[in-house]
């Protein structure tokens, strides 16, 4: 399927910073819960990510991620997800996360 430069655009991906993570053992695959602060146009959103091979939740606080912003929320088990971190996998199928190899501002827009 080809997508044109205008639908691209109305994905919205920003920069955001993880301020809290907790475990989320209620998840049916094994998870973490993010509170992610993309700045002051957004604000603080809450998600949820199977992330658990590489990452705990001491070592993400902290982390800048890449995330959608502009999916609607979903629901995933007691958690409202509001935004859809984004991540690749490794040689094994697990994730590993998307972030800035630069220091960037939070809340910036990928182009």
């Amino acid at each position: 399927m080809t997508l044109s430069f205008d639908d691209f655009l109305k994905v919205d991906i920003r920069v955001g910073q993880i301020v809290r993570a907790e475990p989320f053992p209620e998840a049916r695959k094994p998870a973490i819960k993010l509170w992610i602060d993309f700045g002051p146009e957004l604000g603080e959103k809450k998600s949820s990510a199977q992330i658990t091979k590489h990452y705990d939740v001491d070592s993400l606080p902290g982390r800048k991620v890449l995330a959608v912003v502009n999916f609607p929320p979903r629901q995933i088990g007691p958690v409202m997800s509001e935004v859809l971190v984004l991540g690749v996998p490794d040689a094994d199928d697990e994730v590993v996360l998307l972030a800035p190899d630069k220091d960037v501002p939070i809340g910036g827009r990928m182009y």
